[in-house]
């Protein structure tokens, strides 16, 4: 069964940083894109940023500048480097992954990494 883990949230003063992790385990033939999203509360869930499996990135505008997402195929994992980190920053981070398994081509979630970023 493939399974999304993330790591590295945590409570950081505004101007700091955090490094996200999201590691891919289970039955994984291919990856396309990963990607991080984040959900502040009482808010939708929004796109932070993607990274297909030739290396190209989006971000969103809010964070440009400030956040680099990276992978390593190799070890089935996405990372978010985020820097400068601001108070609206704070919110649940979860990492998404289209990728082929044993059940054929899906998209899978992980269960999410609270980031809190105090002012």
């Amino acid at each position: 069964q493939v399974q999304l883990v993330e790591s590295g949230g945590g409570l950081v003063q505004a101007g700091g940083s955090l490094r996200l992790s999201c590691a891919a385990s289970g039955r994984i033939f291919s990856i396309n894109t990963m990607a991080w999203y984040h959900q502040a509360p009482g808010k939708q869930r929004e796109l932070v940023a993607s990274i297909t499996s030739v290396g190209s990135t989006t971000y969103a505008d809010s964070v440009k500048g400030r956040f680099t997402i990276s992978r390593d195929d190799a070890k089935k994992t996405v990372y978010l480097q985020m820097n400068s980190l601001k108070p609206e920053d704070t919110a649940v981070y979860y990492c998404n992954a289209g990728l082929r398994g044993a059940l054929g081509y899906r998209t899978y979630w992980g269960q999410g990494t609270q980031v809190t970023v105090s002012s």
